[in-house]
């Protein structure tokens, strides 16, 4: 095997070491060394004539990552939270400046949030909600007296549909305190009081009152609770309850005007 081999080997280095021409300097369609040495006598795979095919390689792919917005806030709060622990448990200034510095971070963080969102309220009204209930002193003062002014012109018309049930008691503190406000809520917008004393005493603000005789079980109220207010739907025949023990006149004219014109969730 070693001499049939060693006339080929002979003839390898003969054709590199003599003909550098052919292989550097060869003008197009000339013949050079690797034609002559391999395509000439047809050497393959074991001459180093034929390169051998690179193994396919799997597509690379880049890893996308996995964590979303909530497990990135997540992160953070665990982080400070261990920070904290730290600063707490070991109170060195490195684990303190530590602390300090990261709930600084997410304090600017939350600053940036919250004039981002104020910053969008002012340029979207549809996402204001100060525009139906306003806070500035200036624009709560005029929504207020709309609101009002809205309110009186239903409390005008509300006798020609409903009344008052007013339950109280002679040895009630606060019916003594509410009945006054009832009386006086009732004469301004002309709507009629039934005044009913659950104890059997009287009223001196309102002489003409009855004996309770079961009305509040049917009316669906919590017994044994006074003062108790009560509206009645005439055309409808069922109670609307309003409120238990002392309502300023402005609560109760505004519980009134809310549980006869606006459905829940109007306001909010």
């Amino acid at each position: 095997m070693r001499c049939r081999s060693f006339p080929i080997i002979l003839a390898l280095t003969a054709l590199c070491t003599g003909m550098p021409a052919l292989a550097q300097g060869a003008q197009p369609g000339a013949e050079t060394a690797e034609t002559i040495y391999c395509e000439k006598r047809q050497l393959g795979y074991w001459f180093y004539c034929i390169e051998p095919e690179p193994e396919p390689r799997e597509a690379e792919t880049t890893p996308m990552p996995t964590a979303n917005a909530v497990e990135e806030l997540d992160a953070i709060t665990g982080t400070l939270r261990e920070l904290k622990a730290q600063a707490i448990l070991y109170p060195t200034p490195a684990n303190v400046t530590a602390y300090i510095r990261f709930q600084r971070e997410q304090l600017d963080r939350a600053s940036l949030f919250s004039d981002v969102w104020q910053r969008a309220l002012w340029q979207d009204p549809a996402l204001d909600y100060t525009l139906e209930r306003p806070v500035g002193a200036l624009a709560k003062r005029q929504w207020q007296d709309a609101r009002a002014a809205e309110r009186d012109v239903v409390m005008a018309r509300l006798s020609e549909r409903y009344g008052l049930f007013y339950f109280f008691a002679q040895t009630c503190g606060a019916c003594e305190v509410m009945s006054p406000i009832v009386k006086s809520v009732a004469d301004r917008w002309r709507i009629t009081v039934r005044a009913i004393s659950t104890d059997g005493g009287p009223s001196r603000h309102f002489p003409n009152y009855t004996v309770e005789n079961g009305q509040r079980p049917r009316m669906g109220l919590e017994p044994g609770i006074t003062p108790a207010v009560v509206l009645w739907d005439s055309e409808t025949r069922r109670p609307i309850p309003i409120g238990y023990g002392v309502l300023s006149a402005d609560e109760l004219q505004d519980r009134i005007y809310l549980l006869t014109t606006r459905e829940a969730g109007h306001d909010y």
